[in-house]
């Protein structure tokens, strides 16, 4: 799902033509910078009627020449409305990172307008009562942003000198963190229950921090911790987890192939 479009990618099967209808759905919001790529591994583990669509902010992708939003507001606007287009399933929702603030304002507005998710799943973010404070990693230099970038296991140190390899990338990253940065918690919180998730070996967030996502819901919450640094959520074996915790009991049994390469300017689908 591109924000404000319904672009999809194409269903998995075990034949030409085969093609299950979808009974639930899964939103996913990737990281700063991130690409609907980002939650490859997932189409891979979940059953083949649970639809994955993920976020595709402007500025990468098949979205590479659209002006960046440096804003959490109207990002969400944008996938409320693309969100809108798609055919009503039940649903939850999971945000990694930055995607876990998008993943967070997302429920809250579902919810105002009586759709929210079954639950929502926070991921590798500090929860809103803890606000970014300076030195904002929005304001790095280039190079600054790279080594940061590396620290987390979110770059190849040989990108680092390839201008125009990361340059798109980082315009992006930094877009993102800016929207992260500048955001403040709202004043009220959802009703809907929040599953916090985490890696106890994560360079960046303060794991203590995580079981306070409790203090943004009245409803149920939970809190997992799994091994893997920053980026812990994207393999195979944690997104299986994870998608375990988040699907309704009654989903099909996953499929043991990985599906086909998606074509170009699809970004999410059945799997």
């Amino acid at each position: 799902m591109r924000v404000g479009s319904g672009a999809r990618r194409p269903p998995g099967g075990r034949g030409a033509g085969h093609r299950v209808r979808p009974r639930f759905r899964l939103v996913a919001l990737p990281h700063a910078g991130g690409w609907p790529s980002a939650f490859r591994s997932w189409w891979q583990v979940l059953p083949e009627d649970v639809e994955c669509v993920v976020a595709q902010l402007p500025g990468r992708g098949a979205r590479i020449n659209e002006p960046l939003v440096n804003r959490v507001e109207p990002m969400v606007d944008a996938l409320v409305r693309g969100l809108a287009e798609l055919e009503p399933l039940p649903y939850a929702v999971i945000g990694h990172s930055f995607g876990s603030v998008l993943g967070y304002e997302l429920t809250r507005a579902l919810e105002e307008k009586g759709l929210p998710p079954t639950v929502l799943a926070v991921s590798a973010r500090q929860p809103p009562c803890f606000p970014s404070e300076p030195p904002f990693a929005h304001l790095r230099t280039d190079e600054e942003l790279l080594e940061h970038l590396m620290d987390m296991g979110g770059m190849a140190p040989g990108l680092m000198h390839r201008a125009d390899l990361v340059g798109p990338s980082l315009r992006a990253i930094r877009a993102d963190l800016e929207a992260m940065e500048t955001y403040v918690r709202p004043r009220s919180g959802t009703r809907v229950p929040i599953l916090a998730l985490g890696a106890v070996d994560d360079p960046v967030v303060i794991g203590d921090r995580m079981h306070l996502w409790t203090l943004e819901t009245s409803g149920g919450f939970d809190h997992r911790t799994f091994t893997g640094g920053h980026f812990y959520l994207y393999t195979p074996a944690n997104a299986a987890a994870v998608a375990a915790l988040l699907l309704p009991s009654d989903a099909a049994a996953p499929f043991p192939a990985a599906p086909p390469q998606a074509p170009p300017g699809l970004h999410a689908g059945h799997r």
